[in-house]
């Protein structure tokens, strides 16, 4: 098995495996079944993202991340996960969540502005997205360790952005997972901007995977935009964290070829021929090419996933909105339900203040 991981060596070279015309750059073998599945998600979430940002614009959603240009990075890694390891995203991992099997009924309701959509089976270990930059990262090194001290093998992948690097609790996570060995895989999706701050302003680290070296751990870079190439890379940084108990730190280049949010502007800070070259590298491009290469793929069974996937995210929107309605009718009152087992006291006289409140509003 290749080597990508790099300790102590702080050199570091982005590996890739899938060239953007769809041709493979090493003979190994690969798991052409998984591809397949990857471009499947890839491409879902890619419509899904697409139709979020058309009922935001038409006000039916709240402010949100899109994740276009990012598929292979996030849904790649995601891939190398079993369904008992955990994973812990920042607030654009859309992708990630659907191969994880997330309901997308769920993420619209989330959108719409209820919590009921982040509500979590019973033994779900794929948390809610985490707005505040780099705060799930101690989370998850906490999450490892705990698991390491109750003897189990399941490993935590934490995902960030490459703002989250400027960020203390990025430091305090990566110290705390490489003293105590936490098995953390922390996948750094590097899109070369943070909202409108670039990577040159952001810090002056040739690379962002070598800040992991400080902290005794080991890292990679890889191209972000080759899902092939982060599942292979990500592969050995699960093996180490779940054989070993070591953390480890994969730094994927990819780019943002959307708003950072869709509060934001990005024509007031980027170049359009920045955008324009980035979508040449497209990552679900990237991988449909070789899939037709192989005969795994043709303009009929393109058409029918298309048709699929519009199917689904209709039905998706359908039950949401039904959702939405019963939980219009739903007292203010049902926000202290879910803080806490058993109410404290203070949360039961703020529960009565509100209810009160409620009840002369409507009088």
């Amino acid at each position: 098995m290749t080597a990508y991981l790099s300790w102590p060596d702080p050199k570091f070279e982005p590996h890739e495996a899938l060239a953007p015309d769809g041709t493979l750059l090493e003979d190994d073998e690969i798991d052409i079944g998984t591809l397949e599945q990857i471009y499947k998600t890839m491409l879902c979430a890619r419509r899904f993202d697409e139709r979020l940002l058309k009922l935001q614009r038409q006000g039916a959603l709240g402010t949100f991340a899109p994740i276009k240009g990012q598929e292979a990075a996030q849904i790649g890694a995601a891939a190398c996960l079993r369904e008992d390891d955990w994973l812990v995203p920042s607030f654009r991992e859309t992708g990630a969540a659907l191969w994880r099997g997330a309901d997308m009924a769920d993420l619209l309701v989330t959108l719409a502005g209820w919590n009921a959509g982040n509500d979590l089976p019973e033994g779900a270990r794929t948390l809610p997205d985490t707005v505040p930059v780099a705060s799930q990262l101690p989370i998850a090194a906490g999450i490892a360790h705990a698991g390491r001290l109750r003897g189990e093998d399941a490993i935590v992948m934490a995902c960030f952005g490459d703002g989250a690097t400027s960020e203390g609790d990025f430091h305090e996570a990566l110290n705390f997972a490489g003293v105590l060995e936490a098995p953390v895989v922390f996948l750094c999706q590097n899109n070369g901007w943070a909202i409108s701050t670039p990577r040159a302003r952001q810090t002056a680290s040739q690379t962002l995977a070598q800040k992991a070296h400080a902290y005794g751990i080991p890292a990679a870079q890889v191209d972000g935009n080759d899902a092939l190439a982060v599942m292979q890379v990500t592969q050995e940084a699960v093996a180490l964290a779940r054989d070993k108990g070591q953390p480890a730190m994969i730094e994927a280049l990819t780019y943002r070829m959307e708003v950072h949010t869709t509060a934001d502007d990005p024509t007031r800070y980027r170049d359009e021929g920045e955008v324009e070259e980035w979508q040449d590298r497209d990552p679900i491009e990237r991988v449909r090419k070789l899939l037709v290469a192989r005969s795994q793929l043709d303009d009929a069974m393109q058409e029918a996933l298309e048709e699929e996937i519009r199917d689904r995210i209709d039905a998706a929107w359908k039950e949401a909105k039904d959702r939405i309605s019963r939980l219009e009718e739903t007292p203010g009152t049902a926000m202290f339900d879910h803080i806490f087992a058993e109410p404290t006291a203070p949360l039961r006289r703020q529960r009565k203040e509100f209810s009160d409140q409620e009840e002369a509003a409507n009088d």
